[in-house]
């Protein structure tokens, strides 16, 4: 009678075309779980030749060459002062993703305020200090994602400010002048 039950269950789960369906989502969610993220799923790397970028502080004019289109394709960011290699998200900063309009420029003030328009950025050094407590909180979150995720390349360069000559600093030395910032 045990085994007659059991033939019942699975006769009825084969038989049944609801059952076929929910079983095979069950199988497949099952396969994504065990299988996990894989890279495959979305293809190559964006410009996987590129080499990483020696670490320089820059200036507003000289972050706009990094916008995606030029220079081999290499996106650089800024966030509150400090300059982001962001070229393995090109699906979200490149020229045609949804935070394009930061690619090569200071996004602070559009990531603090949540804006994706043209005037929240500035095509000048922007002086965030008017930002609200609230805003600058959002900076700052901005900025450990970025730090988590991307490469730091430097700082962004207030007008007259001289850069940081990182060529004598070991890595040790320069997560330091980074996190210090």
């Amino acid at each position: 009678m045990g085994e007659e039950g059991g033939e019942g269950i699975f006769v009825s789960l084969v038989t049944n075309p609801i059952n076929l369906v929910l079983l095979s989502v069950c199988a497949y969610l099952l396969y994504k779980i065990v299988r996990g993220n894989s890279t495959e799923d979305f293809g190559p790397p964006p410009n996987p030749g590129l080499p990483k970028l020696k670490q320089q502080d820059m200036t507003i004019s000289e972050l706009k060459e990094f916008d995606g289109v030029k220079n081999d394709g290499r996106i650089l960011m800024a966030v509150n002062g400090k300059v982001f290699d962001v070229t393995r998200g090109k699906a979200f900063y490149g020229p045609d993703g949804p935070y394009g309009v930061f690619a090569g420029r200071d996004a602070s003030r559009g990531l603090a305020q949540f804006r994706l328009d043209k005037d929240a950025i500035k095509d000048e050094y922007d002086d965030i200090s008017d930002l609200n407590a609230m805003e600058m909180e959002s900076v700052r979150e901005w900025e450990m994602q970025f730090s988590e995720k991307y490469d730091f390349v430097g700082k962004l360069l207030k007008p007259g400010e001289e850069p940081t000559d990182y060529s004598d600093m070991s890595d040790s030395e320069a997560d330091k002048d980074k996190k210090k910032d």
